[in-house]
């Protein structure tokens, strides 16, 4: 909050900061709410993992997650970050250009969700399934609950670039989107280190 002087009254005049916008203030509230049920399925998991038959996970006899092919879709996601990143700092300052980045942000975030559902369909022909046993169900829970948000991420997205192409989009609708799109991003690098490298 500043104060500066009228040149009409002389008395101060009081600008106060721009508020968060609703849309932003939702999603912030929704954002804390997934990380909680997210920490709640990592804390399951956590336990479920140190419980297991002589320390041993993944179980004897499962497939091994593709550890190699994984990295490169988690830096797939993270260069979506990058260009969304990019593309919300283009649109508020005008630019016509944030549409392309809009839709390069989407286009990488729809190689990661294919990408992922090659892995699930290799990984189903190799014997993991989600009722074999826990170690699948973890798997397909945790990593399948990222991918529908990854999905929603995607969908918001699609919706903001159509919004931005026909000029009807505003800097709080790209901030929303945005804090989606991190969250999504963000929370995947964790759950790659807790289900894939540990």
């Amino acid at each position: 909050m500043t104060a500066t002087v009228s040149k009409l009254t002389d008395r101060p005049v009081v600008r106060q900061a721009t508020p968060v916008s609703s849309g932003v203030l939702g999603m912030i509230f929704l954002i804390f709410t997934e990380l909680m049920m997210f920490s709640g399925l990592i804390s399951a998991f956590i336990i479920v993992k140190g419980a297991s038959i002589d320390g041993v996970w993944p179980p004897v006899g499962q497939p091994r997650l593709p550890v190699e092919a994984t990295a490169f879709n988690t830096l797939v996601l993270l260069a979506s970050g990058f260009v969304m990143y990019r593309a919300s700092k283009k649109f508020e300052v005008g630019s016509d250009s944030a549409k392309s980045t809009l839709g390069l942000a989407m286009g990488l975030g729809v190689f990661f969700v294919l990408f992922q559902g090659k892995e699930w369909v290799d990984l189903l022909s190799q014997g993991l399934t989600m009722t074999h046993t826990t170690y699948g169900s973890f798997f397909y829970l945790i990593v399948g609950f990222h991918g529908l948000h990854a999905v929603v991420a995607i969908l918001i997205v699609g919706w903001l670039y159509f919004q931005v192409s026909s000029k009807k989009a505003t800097v709080s609708q790209v901030q929303t989107a945005s804090l989606f799109w991190y969250f999504v991003v963000g929370l995947w690098p964790i759950l790659y280190w807790l289900v894939y490298l540990s």
